[in-house]
């Protein structure tokens, strides 16, 4: 009896072995395929249904929970990378499954201080900070584990007044860097040159130099397709009343051109406090007056085969939004239509961002950038998105 129970519990453990083995192997058959969205991303609470668009445009958000989401920059195999200002963080945003909807966002680095600027050059990297330029060779290759950055130069200002920078690569593979004036309003060139100026400078740092003058604070620029001259915004001092004076939008001819700062704001308003040293007429006037303290950053030339043609006419401007006036402003996209280097209006593209009435504010707009589709990406720093314009007008007339 003792034998028989003893061969009956062999059976079953060679049975019990048998069928985990079988299972086993049969789980070991199954293919196992890595997620591709890493990035859970929560269901967007932004009132975007609120933003008005011209007829046949669409916005979508294309990234979520972006903290502090400001300047950006496109590498060459599609990462999309974002500055930040007081958050401290440079992001990398991927969109792997093509559906213009990001799904995975990545962290580069966390230790710089105000890394607002970014650029891309030969699968590199370029981050501004107040005083320091730094660079992430082949990146994209190392997102996983991003490599310490070089350091490209130390030494421009520090003060953090208007410090943060807004940084791209011209056509004449030059890096361009403003510096801010440090202050509301002051001739802060008696003590660096470098002040309320567009320095450029070589790829690895060299040859700096000091490109145009009299600009107070310009956190957005771009070169015209055609003419490959910069175009860029200028945000007008405060402390002059709701009103006074303009914002601007420039264009720079050739190098070593004043913009007026400090004497003149907006091409015709004498500063109270410099105004008397000099007149308005000796200064490159702005292409456009944009409204007082709106605060414009980014500015875009449409060259995508999306928009309708009409929009190639176009400088877009976002416009961030006032933060002292007794009623707010900006807030919004706007444009200015060009016929040539001549502006003959000041329109709207995308607004909502603000509810005049109420003066509450969900988004302030701060960099734009297009896509391989023509669509436009909008980074907004308040409402921690990253949004998507396009255009399917076409669409909705053959339904």
């Amino acid at each position: 009896m003792i034998f028989t129970t003893m061969r009956l519990n062999m059976k079953c453990l060679v049975l019990v072995a048998v069928g985990i083995c079988f299972t086993a192997c049969k789980q070991k058959n199954i293919k196992k395929e890595t997620p591709l969205v890493q990035y859970e991303e929560p269901e967007s609470v932004l009132p975007i249904e609120r933003l008005r668009l011209p007829e046949g445009f669409q916005i979508e958000v294309y990234a979520d929970s972006i903290d502090g989401a400001r300047s950006m920059a496109m590498g060459n195999n599609g990462t999309l990378f974002v500055g930040t200002r007081n958050e401290n963080v440079v992001y990398a945003i991927q969109d792997r499954d093509k559906d213009f909807r990001a799904d995975n966002v990545m962290v580069v680095d966390t230790s710089l201080k105000v890394p607002n600027g970014i650029a891309f050059r030969n699968g590199a990297l370029y981050v501004a900070e107040v005083g320091r330029l730094v660079r992430y060779d082949s990146i994209e290759s190392h997102l996983d584990n991003p490599p310490t950055p070089t350091v490209v130069y130390d030494d421009y200002p520090t003060e953090f007044h208007h410090g943060w920078k807004y940084i791209a690569f011209g056509p004449d593979d030059k890096l361009y860097v403003p510096v801010g004036a440090p202050c509301n309003i002051c001739d802060s060139t008696v003590a660096d040159k470098r002040y309320a100026s567009i320095t450029r400078m070589d790829p690895d740092g060299g040859n700096r130099e000091i490109y145009v003058h009299g600009v107070r604070n310009t956190v957005g620029f771009t070169w015209h397709p055609e003419t490959k001259e910069l175009w860029f915004t200028d945000n007008g001092r405060d402390m002059m009343g709701d009103d006074i004076p303009p914002c601007e939008l420039n264009r720079v001819a050739e190098a070593g051109q004043h913009f007026g700062y400090p004497f003149c704001h907006g091409g015709i308003v004498r500063d109270p406090e410099f105004g008397k040293l000099r007149a308005c007429d000796e200064f490159e006037p702005p292409v456009q007056q944009l409204g007082a303290h709106v605060a414009p950053l980014a500015v875009k030339f449409y060259r995508g085969s999306m928009f309708p043609k009409k929009y190639e006419q176009y400088a877009f401007i976002a416009e961030h939004g006032s933060w002292n006036r007794s009623s707010k402003v900006g807030y919004k996209i706007a444009m200015v239509k060009l016929e040539g280097n001549v502006a003959v209006s000041y329109e709207t593209f995308i607004d909502g961002w603000l509810d005049q009435t109420s003066q509450e504010r969900f988004g302030r707009p701060v960099d734009m950038l297009f896509l391989e589709d023509g669509s436009m990406l909008i980074s907004d720093d308040y409402g921690d998105a990253i949004y998507r314009v396009s255009y399917i007008g076409d669409k909705l007339a053959m339904n």
